[in-house]
């Protein structure tokens, strides 16, 4: 007999995430499973360098100080943990785990997901040098382990979601084809990944939600038809809205296809309906059959970079960067050259300075280089000799210091069928999960509303306009997918006009206006998506980290404040949707 719906808490959006948080969620009420993410591309690269100094690591090393303090916790209260904390090392962090039980004197059955690491076969699938190769697993390896009586389960690279998705499978029966259930637990897993983010943080909407107190983590009831209720505990900080729901689910997106190794879910199905306080319900998500590949995430070794950041202050700020820069190039050139300099100049002063801050701009120079020589002490040199003998106010926010390694993302695909999907069972039982069948790829099978019409299709409403940032009339979460910035839009549910909002907004969003808009998008490829069932536009950026977090010298590496400075564009946006504008207290 299968259970008619489990409680799935998160403590962990990523490594470095609130430690406290383990013991808050199991101490702050009724949890069947407690999951964590602690995995990103970047991670991926960290736990490679840990484990290139010692081989006996390479996972998540906050992990096993929460366990260490929650692991008897989680046995008194019958709470079982899923996390994919393992990285580069779930078997050792499986055997850490059970020292650190067997210390507590706890009866504790841990298993660990494996098969995800191809490095030892990157020559073979053609991936080139690199430091890490790790294919994303789906959730029924962590579904056997659980179905088997494992207490906790620990893995390496799995989809973010199926920490969540395994629980749902082992304890509501569910089979590969069980597709919308399986979209249902995928969104699921999606919302509550990131921790907080679902309940208030990095929440365009923040003045409206209590920060007062620590943030609640988030939780999902999954029913066995795949129907989904996100909540949290009950006196926690922050909110459950829609909109923060929502927030979480345009987050690090692309088109209205999800595609994972378990299923293809259809993110412009779904509907949101705020329950009650603090409980959103995600009901009639549609899944579609999963690809046949599988996404690997690579990461290799990129060379040294440096940094300098100058302080230009005043008048003649253009003059200045000018003179630094020729300056600069010319001290360089007197010695190994690096393969790579790049400058920005950022105008963040402004006109008749109050203070100083007004008054100051920021040139950055980033150098790059495959040997460490010519962005080490070289260059650190070139910059300070400078100091009185340059521009007016010479000033550095720091002195460069030694140059740096620096990593390089990229993805590969793989048929799931060439990776090794194995759990290893407390007792050290092998057992190999079956790869998804291979299907025929599905045309779009759902009956999805269109996009918005053209601004100019729209009605006399629409005919007078203000100009006014974006953000007074849509809510943004940006992110990062290597080397490309997600950017989703959508206009707030409590909007006195939604619908006409929406149609606005998603025939405003085209590509020569995200182009204008976001300038360093002028040059790149865009997709923009439509998703009508949230209100919500999302817009890829192909290009815009570079080769990834790691090697990008952007201000903000992983386009978190992206959809901020999109909302702080001034538009000409009709007056009558703004007549009760978001933030206009702030005006």
């Amino acid at each position: 007999m299968t259970a008619p719906m489990i409680r799935v808490g998160n403590c962990s959006g990523y490594y470095g995430d609130r430690i406290s948080a383990m013991r808050e969620m199991l101490e702050g009420g009724d949890l069947d499973y407690l999951t964590g993410d602690y995995l990103a591309e970047l991670t991926m690269l960290i736990l490679g360098r840990d484990r290139m100094k010692d081989e006996s690591l390479g996972y998540a090393k906050t992990f096993v100080r929460q366990m260490t303090e929650s692991m008897g916790l989680a046995k008194e209260r019958g709470v079982r943990i899923v996390a994919n904390a393992g990285g580069l090392n779930p078997a050792g962090l499986a055997a850490r785990l059970r020292e650190i039980a067997a210390s507590q004197d706890l009866d504790v059955t841990i298993a660990h997901v494996e098969g995800d690491d191809l490095l030892g076969r990157a020559a073979e699938l053609s991936f080139g040098e690199v430091m890490t190769a790790n294919a994303y697993l789906g959730a029924f390896g962590i579904a056997t382990a659980l179905r088997a009586g494992a207490d906790i389960v620990v893995t390496g690279r799995v989809t973010d979601a199926s920490v969540v998705v395994g629980p749902a499978i082992a304890e509501l029966g569910w089979g590969r084809d069980d597709l919308d259930q399986l979209a249902g637990a995928v969104v699921a897993g999606h919302v509550i990944e990131c921790g907080t983010q679902a309940t208030g943080g990095n929440f365009s909407g923040f003045a409206n939600v209590d920060m007062s107190t620590p943030l609640g983590f988030p939780i999902a009831e999954i029913s066995e038809d795949g129907s989904v209720v996100i909540t949290k505990h009950e006196g926690t900080g922050g909110a459950v809205t829609v909109d923060t729901v929502t927030a979480q689910l345009v987050y690090e997106i692309g088109g209205p296809s999800y595609l994972g190794p378990d299923v293809s879910t259809r993110l412009d199905t779904m509907t949101l309906t705020q329950e009650a306080p603090d409980r959103v319900a995600i009901t009639g998500v549609v899944g579609e059959p999963p690809p046949e590949t599988t996404k690997v995430c690579l990461n290799a070794f990129g060379g040294f970079r440096n940094s300098v950041e100058f302080l230009l202050t005043g008048l003649d700020i253009p003059a200045k960067a000018d003179l630094i820069q020729r300056q600069m190039e010319a001290a360089l050139a007197a010695g190994t050259v690096p393969e790579t300099v790049e400058w920005q100049l950022d105008r963040t002063d402004a006109p008749d300075p109050a203070t100083e801050a007004q008054a100051t701009s920021l040139l950055r120079c980033h150098v790059k280089s495959a040997a460490p020589e010519p962005v080490g002490r070289a260059f650190s040199d070139a910059a300070i000799q400078l100091a009185l003998a340059s521009y007016p106010g010479f000033s550095v926010t720091r002195p460069p210091s030694a140059g740096t390694p620096y990593g390089i993302y990229r993805p590969a695909y793989v048929p799931q069928s060439e990776v090794p999907h194995v759990v290893v069972h407390a007792d050290g039982r092998r057992e190999e999960v079956t790869p998804p069948p291979v299907r025929e790829p599905v045309e779009k099978t759902t009956d999805v509303p269109s996009a918005g019409a053209g601004t100019e299709d729209l009605g006399d409403w629409a005919a007078e306009t203000v100009r006014a940032p974006l953000g007074r009339l849509a809510y943004a979460r940006s992110g990062d997918k290597g080397g490309d910035a997600n950017i989703g839009v959508w206009i707030p549910v409590d909007h006195p006009a939604r619908d006409d909002a929406y149609a606005w907004l998603s025939g405003f969003l085209d590509e020569a206006t995200v182009r204008e808009l976001i300038d360093e998008a002028a040059t790149l490829d865009l997709e923009i998506h439509p998703l009508p069932n949230l209100a919500a536009v999302n817009i890829v950026v192909h290009g815009l980290l570079g080769e990834g977090v790691a090697s990008s010298t952007r201000l903000d590496p992983q386009a978190k404040g992206v959809g901020e400075w999109l909302r702080a564009r001034d538009c000409a946006i009709p007056a009558s949707l703004l007549s009760d504008p978001i933030g206009e207290a702030a005006l």
